[in-house]
């Protein structure tokens, strides 16, 4: 079975944020602010599908539901002349934000996206009055997501190896 490598990240500091500019005026970020688990649902598949996101396409309509709707959770889009182009979702507990899920629909990579897109949500979590921003990616999730984590100023806590199931 392979090995799959998880890096956790953290920043705890807002200084540290080295932010990216949009690249293109056409990319607008806007927070879903009504509550819908079938938009978290397509929304994770949409982003999902190529890095092997597996862990939530069981879950059902009620799961889906409550996942959104919980008060922790905060929805954000990246939309690309009205076009979904990726997403993140801040998830709060305490004084810290994790970035729960966090990535671009494949035909929008490599457009300079991602970074825009991340500078968005740590500047998001930071305003909201968070101690801390963490993350956790692995080596299934897109080969430049460890490096983009890292130039936004981000910095490895932890990391683990484990067996693919």
């Amino acid at each position: 079975m392979p090995t799959i490598r998880t890096t956790h990240l953290e920043m705890t500091d807002p200084s540290r944020l080295r932010g990216r500019a949009n690249p293109d005026p056409r990319l607008r970020v806007l927070e879903a602010t009504v509550p819908e688990g079938r938009l978290n649902r397509f929304l994770y598949t949409l982003v999902g599908a190529d890095w092997s996101w597996r862990d939530k396409l069981v879950w059902s309509d009620d799961e889906w539901r409550a996942y959104a709707e919980d008060e922790r959770l905060r929805t954000f889009v990246a939309y690309f002349d009205g076009t979904p182009a990726g997403y993140y979702e801040l998830l709060r507990a305490g004084d810290e934000t994790q970035i729960a899920y966090f990535g671009l629909v494949p035909r929008f990579i490599g457009r300079g996206f991602g970074g825009a897109l991340l500078t968005h949500a740590l500047g998001t979590a930071w305003s909201a009055g968070t101690k801390r921003v963490w993350v956790h990616t692995c080596t299934r999730d897109h080969p430049a997501a460890l490096a983009n984590y890292l130039a936004r100023g981000m910095t490895v806590f932890c990391v683990e190896d484990h067996e693919s199931p």
